[in-house]
């Protein structure tokens, strides 16, 4: 089965990964490149259970939550190096393991603002603007609008945000260069740059349809009170997502039929809000990671790889984890 390589961005890089390791490719202030590479030994990367159709959905969720957050600090880390430091010269990086505490606090305040957001402030919002009414499914429908509107409004007030827009830009690169790698073209960043940078699976599409097919499921949930509708929706979501997740697999997979590009269309559309042209740059950085991760999966030789390195040069350090089954 063919293995789809992604990622994500990270602040000034970008995180891919493969199928036995992750890598993630930072660019330090004083403009070399930071590349942190780690096997991805935990169960939930090596079970054929967690490959299952549904299953991998939660993958990604895991993905996005604990291997992002981890990756998210280091790239914090990078950040605070010297700018004036020579290229080359040995920077101490911190990739002390990231503590169980500062991690889940940070995964459990993330959460927290996305539940209050997303799934508190809809059904109250829309309890409140209907209360002149008992028709359930009214408010219901103006909950899922409201839902959508915020969620609409957060990536517009986030974009505004020149930090959130370079990291946007990174996202661009990381699109644009496994657009470039599933072409088979030449992964250089001038023929990167000539892919669009928007993808079939992207998580903002992802996002879009667990928030369309969430709204809709919940319009048929009859009127429950404040509790158990937020409750409810905590429980179904990743529910929807693992569905979520195989439709974005299809569309991708069937994109050269025009229903399903129809189908996509939407998500698309919204990658234009979450992703801006990059820089040259950035390019580099996102393919340095990209190659990485190939090499650790022997779609491109050691060879190759370390010629590469030599054309685009990439100092590595150690894993920030001593220990990958830490993720799971």
């Amino acid at each position: 089965m063919k293995f789809n390589y992604g990622g994500q961005a990270v602040l000034e890089g970008v995180m891919m990964r493969g199928q036995r390791h992750m890598a993630v490719a930072v660019r330090a202030p004083n403009g070399e490149i930071i590349l942190k590479t780690e096997p991805l030994q935990s169960k939930i990367y090596t079970s054929k259970l967690w490959k299952l159709p549904f299953m991998r959905g939660l993958v990604t969720l895991w993905d996005a939550l604990v291997l992002g957050t981890q990756t998210l600090f280091f790239s914090a880390n990078v950040a605070m190096l010297d700018p004036d430091a020579p290229e080359g010269s040995e920077q101490n990086v911190d990739t002390e393991q990231i503590s169980g505490w500062a991690l889940w606090s940070t995964m459990a305040v993330s959460l927290i603002f996305a539940i209050s957001l997303f799934f508190a402030a809809p059904p109250f919002l829309a309890t409140i603007a209907f209360s002149w009414t008992e028709q359930h499914i009214a408010v219901n429908i103006a909950e899922g609008v409201i839902r959508l509107a915020i969620f609409m409004g957060y990536l517009w007030l986030m974009g505004k945000m020149p930090d959130v827009r370079r990291v946007f830009m990174y996202h661009g690169a990381e699109h644009k260069t496994i657009n470039a790698y599933e072409a088979g073209a030449k992964l250089e960043p001038e023929t990167a740059q000539t892919f669009t940078a928007v993808h079939t699976r992207c998580g903002t599409s992802f996002l879009l349809v667990v928030l369309v097919v969430a709204s809709v499921i919940f319009v048929f949930m009859g009127d429950l009170s404040f509790i158990w509708k937020l409750v409810s929706r905590i429980f179904i979501i990743p529910l929807v997502a693992t569905a979520a997740y195989e439709f974005l697999r299809f569309t991708a997979a069937n994109y050269r039929f025009r229903v399903v590009r129809w189908l996509a269309a939407p998500g698309l559309a919204l990658q234009k809000m979450t992703t801006r042209p990059p820089e040259l740059p950035m390019l580099e950085v996102a393919i340095v990671a990209l190659e990485h991760v190939l090499a650790a999966d022997g779609v491109i030789s050691q060879e190759e790889y370390n010629a590469r390195r030599l054309r685009l040069p990439a100092r590595p350090v150690q894993p920030v984890r001593g220990n990958s089954e830490a993720v799971a």
